[in-house]
């Protein structure tokens, strides 16, 4: 999956809901978890290139942003 991205948006069809146990959460596909390793070893290794650094960053950016949407609804189904 090699794309050039340039904004966490493009990959909004990478996102999936999944119950797990009581709780609904925003997670990647499979495909998109496994680029983001990918990824993330090449940095590791020093073998990335710019176009893949930015895609890193897209999505790092979109990893974020659930997480932080994620931890809002545990937060919410804690206090219910």
């Amino acid at each position: 999956m090699t794309i050039t991205l340039n904004k966490p948006s493009s990959l909004i069809h990478e996102i999936k809901l999944e119950r797990i146990d009581n709780w609904n959460l925003f997670k990647f596909s499979e495909s998109l978890q496994l680029r983001m390793e990918s990824l993330l070893e090449k940095k590791k290794a020093d073998q990335i290139t710019p176009d893949e650094i930015a895609e890193l960053d897209v999505i790092g950016e979109l990893d974020r942003i659930f997480t932080h949407i994620n931890a809002m609804l545990a937060a919410q189904n804690v206090n219910q």
